[in-house]
């Protein structure tokens, strides 16, 4: 058994027992935060992409499958579960891409001129 914390016990009128508890202490105040390490800026993914070929004009990823398109190179990389191919983009300037399917991993390119199959560009590796 926990012996009860200090109090007064007081009878009220009706000779019921009041208890009446010991005010609080005031706190302690809060020691200072120590300082903190400065924060180090958060890395960057690395470029998947070779390095000759520059900053992409658009990248995107989804479902385990990404694409960068470089329209100074005409080029255009799909990376599919790790699986790098190539294409020559032609005169195609792609803006975004929309995958039709997830199971199959089909991708559908935006253009200039509307949607771009990937499988109506020339693949080079």
């Amino acid at each position: 058994m926990q012996p009860f914390r200090a109090c007064r016990v007081l009878l009220s009128l009706a000779g019921q027992e009041v208890r009446a508890v010991e005010p609080m202490k005031p706190m302690e105040p809060m020691k200072p935060m120590e300082p903190m390490e400065p924060m180090k800026p958060m890395k960057g993914a690395e470029p998947w992409w070779p390095k000759d070929l520059g900053e992409p004009a658009t990248s995107g990823a989804q479902n385990g499958m990404r694409y960068a398109f470089f329209p100074d190179k005409r080029r255009l990389l799909v990376d599919r579960d790790g699986q790098v191919s190539t294409y020559d983009s032609g005169d195609h300037r792609i803006g975004g891409f929309a995958q039709a399917d997830g199971a199959a991993k089909t991708l559908t390119f935006t253009g200039q001129d509307g949607e771009v199959d990937l499988g109506s560009l020339k693949k080079l590796d």
